[in-house]
């Protein structure tokens, strides 16, 4: 899967904003970065630091781009674009004084086109890094809220297999319209990493076995989700998991279901159940977990765990700019 991304990105190179620029962790992923000539990192820090961070850990960010809010030129542009968006909510003073925040400066540095995206949250928490972009990012035209998915990866013998996941970490108790917008969302971004979705609605119910209005809501959101889906996207729902993944399961629960049996994206009903449900994978079947990635967004806009490795974000840093 990462080969076919870089590959991608060779083609198109982009630029990624890094919020916490002497972080050891994201020198290490921008060092690497760096030596593959794919994607350009943009640290955010006082230059001086971040330089000093780096020789310190022994890490080449030659080629990096490193931009400081204290001495950052156009300032005066950033802060009026700013108050502009956030007109009647701050004013240029409370703007000023955001910016010289690095997830509010790394943010409008993607507004103003100085990047393609950002990934940040290495020492912050995922409201930090989601507030900022809801405001100032702001979702895309027919979207209402900003998701996320995880996406699953285990090597086999002859190739990988590669799953999708969502919503394990924005949305707590989603709608049935919630849940519409989330599964079309999540399928757009499983065909970014190369799966063909086949989408099933969880449930602890497969076709009206089981009663409840959790049922009911996932029912009626995959059959919805299904109408708007791209050509050659199949949807099914309620599905209970093994209904969705074994074929034996489906041939006795749901047969003649173009889903049951070989659903690879899962939209689950609640954030307990997604982020329970990607974890089981990652522990118990030996998947490695990429994410959360945000989806809905006019632009791509990472979150890392604050207990994240380098490898983590590098890996991060190559998923967040095959988005843009």
């Amino acid at each position: 899967m990462f080969g076919n991304l870089i590959q991608k990105l060779k083609a198109n190179p982009k630029k990624i904003v890094f919020t916490e620029g002497t972080d050891p962790r994201i020198l290490e992923a921008s060092a690497r970065l760096l030596s593959g000539t794919f994607l350009t990192p943009v640290l955010v820090g006082n230059e001086d630091d971040i330089r000093y961070a780096a020789e310190d850990a022994g890490f080449n960010i030659r080629g990096a781009i490193i931009i400081d809010p204290a001495t950052y030129e156009n300032m005066d542009e950033m802060v009026n674009q700013m108050a502009e968006l956030r007109k009647g909510k701050m004013t240029h003073e409370q703007c000023r004084e955001a910016l010289l925040h690095a997830n509010y400066f790394g943010t409008m540095l993607v507004k103003m086109g100085e990047a393609d995206c950002l990934l940040g949250g290495a020492t912050y928490s995922t409201a930090d890094t989601v507030r900022p972009a809801l405001q100032l990012i702001k979702t895309k035209p027919g979207n209402n809220i900003v998701s996320s998915c995880f996406i699953l990866v285990r090597e086999m013998v002859g190739g990988s297999e590669v799953l999708a996941m969502g919503d394990c970490a924005i949305n707590i108790d989603p709608s049935e319209d919630d849940l519409v917008e989330i599964g079309v969302e999540v399928a757009k971004c499983a065909k970014i990493f190369g799966i063909e979705p086949k989408v099933a609605y969880l449930s602890y119910s497969t076709h009206g076995s089981g009663k409840g209005p959790v049922v009911d809501k996932m029912r009626q959101a995959a059959k919805r989700a299904q109408a708007l889906m791209p050509e050659g996207v199949l949807v099914d729902g309620e599905l209970q998991f093994d209904a969705a993944v074994s074929p034996k399961v489906a041939e006795t629960k749901c047969k003649g279901s173009n889903v049951a049996g070989r659903a690879n994206t899962f939209i689950f009903p609640d954030i307990s159940a997604g982020n329970i449900g990607y974890k089981i994978a990652q522990r118990l079947g030996n998947f490695d977990a990429y994410g959360p990635v945000l989806l809905g967004l006019n632009a791509p806009i990472n979150d890392l765990s604050r207990g994240c490795n380098a490898m983590e974000v590098y890996s991060m840093a190559i998923i967040t700019a095959a988005l843009s």
